[in-house]
């Protein structure tokens, strides 16, 4: 277990910004907590650490918005999806973590750029796409296999759509836990849900309903409009983020 008191400095403050976001905003923020932590504790403990965590705020995501999310989508993200953690399984430590940060934190700086020069708010709905939502969904896979990373990439398919602000967070709600508990399977094969790491996640359990509580209910109380700007703000920073990371670490 991790007694370092600097990790608990940064994982408090952390975990609690990870379930607002995901829980009213859908854009995941759980890609920052990784970085922040391996300030203190390898990367590899980071990550083994707040998977469990990130179950826990699934089964509070799953039951708040269990009946508004978009089965068409899903039919066409699940098994990308899959893939793509299979393949950053099969590739694990081959890939330069730094490599896949600057790559998908570039993609989505400009995802966001793109959307505030060129007015994307008056621009109409982009349409479901096999190829597009395949395609984002595997990088999305990968890039939470990896470092919890998979925010952005389901990110730059769903917000054209312009769906319900309730049905963009439950899609991305029932995606993420699927992929989380789908990844408890890799991660405990590849040891990173060791007993020290897992008592650590316990210890921090109780934040998870916090944060997800504090996110569904600020969720209730936004503006779509209000929603979809803080959802594109969200995604550029947090790209800025992994692509300051890949680049200077």
């Amino acid at each position: 277990m991790v007694v370092d008191p600097w990790f608990y400095a940064f994982a408090v403050p952390a975990i609690l910004l990870i379930g607002i976001s995901k829980g009213g905003f859908g854009a995941g923020l759980g890609i920052l907590t990784v970085p922040a932590l391996a300030l203190v504790i390898p990367p590899l403990q980071a990550a083994g650490i707040l998977l469990p965590i990130l179950c826990l705020m699934d089964l509070f995501g799953l039951w708040a918005y269990r009946r508004q999310w978009d089965r068409a989508n899903m039919r066409i993200m699940v098994p990308a999806v899959l893939l793509g953690i299979a393949i950053g399984t099969a590739t694990a430590g081959l890939l330069d973590e730094r490599d896949i940060r600057l790559i998908v934190g570039s993609i989505a700086v400009l995802f966001a750029l793109d959307y505030w020069l060129r007015r994307g708010e008056s621009r109409a709905a982009a349409g479901r796409s096999v190829l597009k939502g395949g395609f984002w969904s595997v990088v999305a896979g990968f890039t939470s296999f990896v470092s919890h990373a998979g925010g952005p990439p389901i990110s730059v398919y769903l917000l054209p759509q312009k769906l319900d602000k309730t049905t963009y967070v439950g899609t991305t709600v029932v995606l993420f836990a699927i992929v989380n508990y789908v990844k408890l399977v890799p991660y405990a094969w590849l040891g990173q849900l060791a007993p020290g790491n897992l008592l650590t996640s316990l210890v921090l359990a109780p934040l998870a309903p916090l944060g997800m509580g504090l996110g569904i209910w600020l969720h209730n109380r936004v503006s779509p409009r209000f929603f979809y700007q803080a959802c594109y703000v969200l995604i550029f920073v947090v790209g800025a983020k992994l692509a300051w990371d890949g680049a200077t670490s």
